[in-house]
């Protein structure tokens, strides 16, 4: 047995423990709190730093293009949903090709009710909308993007965690707009392999899979379900059906972790021949979430970054205001992906 059957033998077989180690359901999780104390607790920041204020919700063309199209074909951005500060960035750019959007496939209600997230929530959620796919291709390729975004709300309550449609819809992108660069940031689909290379072999470029924090954190931040180790495999997963494939993951700054805690997380990702890291600060969207232990000054970020580029890794987008999904079609990532494209 080669090395790599091997190792996808064993990831396989962590999937049952994955399962054990998740905790309990969805409605303890919610009724629930954590026993102990934690960095959690402790007083948020009263005062929001200079660095931290963002831009007003812009006027143009493009933003007023996008949101009409999501409006018309019912459609959901994270954009939206989170609440991101980088929206007046990533929506208003000044051509076609600079504008970006993050699309929420599967509905707009998650059955996973992680602490930081303002999506909102349900262990059963209305059922998918069979023509979202179909619609998600038209709208994006009117918007004429050189590079999108799929990313979708969990949905323990589906069998595949939600795969085939996640994929039906990169497929039918890729169908309507051959040129363009399709991201899938997707969950842990429940430790489902098969699940992750459904989605891995759709004829994606780029597969995102978010630590969102240390390993320390992951028990207080995320739904009991995910774990820091699953995540570990599902990106580990994702290379081994396609070693060359760009995988990608991200971190929330300011909620208690620590600078030993980041580099470990950054080693063991290495491990795993993750390319792309982001590093953003967390910001409470509303007072039922848990708090902010702290604004992570500038020069933090930038110390992470220079830490991540030291160990290899082949881009690192590090700031307070940097999402994940930020401006993704202006970044270093597309000119990587054009150049493999001509090889």
């Amino acid at each position: 047995m080669s090395k790599r059957l091997l190792r996808s033998a064993q990831i396989k077989s962590q999937i049952f423990y994955n399962k054990l180690a998740a905790g309990p359901s969805f409605e303890d999780f919610i009724k629930s709190s954590v026993s102990g104390k934690t960095p959690l607790e402790l007083p948020k920041p009263t005062r929001l730093p200079n660095w931290l204020r963002t831009r007003p919700i812009p006027d143009s063309d493009n933003y007023k293009r996008i949101r009409r199209d999501l409006r018309g074909l019912g459609l959901h951005t994270v954009c939206e949903e989170a609440r991101c500060p980088n929206i007046s960035e990533c929506w208003g750019g000044s051509s076609k090709s600079s504008a970006t959007a993050t699309i929420m496939l599967m509905g707009d209600t998650c059955t996973r009710g992680c602490r930081f997230c303002s999506v909102k929530t349900s262990a059963t959620p209305p059922p998918l909308n069979p023509k979202e796919p179909v619609h998600t291709a038209e709208a994006i390729a009117r918007w004429g993007l050189g590079y999108i975004v799929l990313t979708s709300v969990d949905r323990d309550d589906l069998k595949d965690g939600g795969a085939a449609h996640f994929a039906e819809t990169i497929i039918e992108v890729k169908k309507r707009s051959p040129n363009i660069l399709v991201e899938a940031l997707t969950g842990d689909f429940g430790g489902q392999m098969d699940s992750v290379a459904t989605v891995v072999m759709s004829g994606l470029d780029v597969f995102a899979h978010n630590l969102e924090t240390v390993e320390t954190l992951t028990p207080y931040v995320r739904d009991k379900r995910a774990t820091f180790r699953q995540s570990l495999s599902v990106l580990e997963y994702a290379k081994i059906c396609r070693p060359n494939l760009i995988t990608k993951t991200s971190f929330m700054l300011g909620i208690g972790e620590t600078e030993e805690e980041i580099e470990a997380a950054l080693k063991e990702l290495r491990k795993i021949s993750v390319d792309i890291v982001t590093f953003g600060q967390y910001m409470r969207p509303t007072k039922k979430h848990m708090k902010v232990y702290e604004y992570v000054h500038p020069d933090t970020f930038e110390k992470y970054k220079k830490m991540a580029e030291n160990m290899g890794f082949m881009y690192i987008a590090s700031g307070p205001l940097v999402r994940s999904s930020y401006k993704a079609g202006e970044l270093f990532i597309e000119n990587v992906l054009r150049k493999n494209q001509q090889n």
